[in-house]
């Protein structure tokens, strides 16, 4: 029997919960999301990780004892991404409640950034079968670059707060004295010597945050976007700044997407990346590969398709429309 065919109160589901990822602890959320399961009768078992790797830990040991139908992973893309490490190739599908900075699978996917929307695209049942990266060994299911978003992403790491504000901060803080490197980029059967101020691996479209660095990406065609983005001047940075954020990144002179299965990217030595927005520190030589339709993801079912400001435009209006919902529950 399958998931969808199966009675409320015949699911059981693992709900994976970091406590202390994005802005505000989040065992403050397991209140609303226990009465929400129950209240759909759902049968389900909270556990909150410990450490770093806890929750692939969790997440394997569900897939092993075969007596869950799904692992939830309340909590941001660290969470997401550890969670998954431990369902990639096991059949059994993750559910994102998404409560981190950026929340960048969650919401290339359309989930909302709320408790309440976010369990009903659990409800809803919709399952696909999505891709990941590998860079070397290391899996990625939304995006890996290197250069600039990496520098970033490691000072952000180090800050006591969190947040958007706190993240805008670190980047002018690291823009001030970051300088591009040169890399050797192998991708598509092209290799190209490029000083460059970011390359990243896409997977997925954002970076989250609704920041999109390849708006074309999917996460089920079994390939990757590779987006180079050339050094340039203040102003043009400052441009690439606003296409991000209105989706006509793909338009910017500064920046080549290329769709790739694999690729490798060289540099002088071992530096500072990023996987799944979370800093480590990476070999001179990263050799990506797309892995196909090796993880299953719970999705809603009213995806449409992306359109440049349009797409931005509408889900920005979204999110202020859950902070003042969440504002007037909280008063």
């Amino acid at each position: 029997m399958t998931l969808a065919e199966k009675a409320y109160s015949d699911i059981r589901l693992r709900l994976i919960i970091n406590p202390i990822s994005g802005t505000v602890s989040k065992l403050r959320m397991i209140p609303n999301i226990s009465r929400r399961l129950e209240q759909a009768g759902i049968d389900f078992e909270i556990c909150a990780t410990e450490g770093p790797g806890h929750a692939t830990e969790l997440a394997a040991e569900a897939a092993r004892c075969g007596t869950f139908d799904g692992v939830l992973a309340c909590g941001g893309d660290g969470t997401v991404n550890e969670t998954a490490r431990g369902l990639t190739g096991t059949g059994l599908p993750l559910g994102i409640i998404p409560a981190g900075s950026g929340n960048g699978l969650a919401r290339h996917l359309g989930i909302p950034v709320d408790i309440d929307r976010s369990l009903r695209v659990i409800a809803e049942r919709n399952i696909i079968s999505a891709d990941y990266g590998l860079a070397n060994s290391t899996p990625f299911f939304c995006t890996c670059g290197v250069g600039f978003d990496a520098a970033v992403s490691e000072r952000f790491a180090r800050q006591k707060r969190r947040g958007v504000m706190m993240y805008l901060k670190s980047a002018i803080d690291e823009y001030v004295k970051f300088n591009p490197e040169e890399y050797v980029i192998e991708a598509g059967g092209q290799v190209v010597t490029e000083r460059a101020f970011l390359v990243v691996c896409c997977n997925a479209s954002q970076y989250g945050n609704n920041a999109f660095i390849a708006p074309d990406a999917s996460v089920t065609d079994g390939m990757l976007d590779l987006a180079i983005v050339h050094a340039g001047n203040p102003f043009s940075h400052a441009l690439l700044g606003l296409d991000l954020l209105t989706g006509f990144i793909g338009k910017n002179a500064l920046v080549d997407i290329i769709r790739v299965k694999s690729a490798s990217i060289r540099r002088k030595k071992a530096g500072a990346a990023h996987i799944d927005g979370d800093p480590h520190v990476m070999p001179a030589d990263i050799n990506i590969t797309c892995v196909p339709g090796a993880i299953k993801l719970f999705s809603p079912t009213n995806n449409t398709r992306f359109k440049p400001l349009l797409t931005p435009m509408s889900l920005f209006f979204r999110d202020c429309g859950l902070s003042v919902a969440h504002l007037w529950r909280n008063n």
